[in-house]
Order: C-alpha cells, then sequence, then structure tokens
C-alpha cells in the first residue's frame, strides 16, 4: 500500500470519515493532529494552500479532503491509486 498521510483535528467529523474511509479500505495511514498547534497548522496551510482539515496526502500527492477522497473512491480511482502508488 502507498504511503498515506492525513492530518486532523480530534473532534472533526469529516476527519473521522475520512479514516473510516481508508480503514475500509484496508490502508495503513499517519495520522498528523493540528489541534491547538498553530505552527503545524501553518504548515500544513503552507503545503496545501488550505486551512481545514482533513487534508490527506497519498504518498506525494495531495488527494484533498474528505469530499476529495471520497470523489475518488464513488469515481472507482481510489483502489487503483492505492495499489499503483504500492508498486511505483
Amino acid at each position: 500500500m502507498a504511503s498515506i498521510t492525513i492530518y486532523t483535528k480530534p473532534t472533526c467529523p469529516y476527519c473521522v470519515a475520512a479514516k473510516m474511509l481508508l480503514q475500509a479500505k484496508g490502508a495503513q495511514f499517519i495520522e498528523i493532529s493540528v489541534q491547538g498547534d498553530r505552527v503545524l497548522g501553518e504548515a500544513l496551510r503552507q503545503r496545501t494552500g488550505r486551512r481545514t482539515v482533513p487534508q490527506i496526502y497519498i504518498d506525494d500527492h495531495h488527494v484533498g479532503g474528505f469530499d476529495d477522497l471520497r470523489a475518488l473512491d464513488d469515481a472507482g480511482r481510489l483502489d487503483g491509486m492505492l495499489v499503483r502508488e504500492a508498486l511505483a
């Protein structure tokens, strides 16, 4: 499987949904909580251009948030992306 990083906050329902979707796919991920950490939050904004969580990376590819992740899955592209990234 690919290397997956997800930036979250503990009380974010979209973060929970994204983690549940990834877990349902059998994907392991690194979770980084930005809750209460302004420096990390600013670093995330600099990296993604966004202030919201979750922000999801598959290897070096910025997927975006939960809606983006779900759209990939709905389009049938998420599984292939996870496998393709793992084979690369």
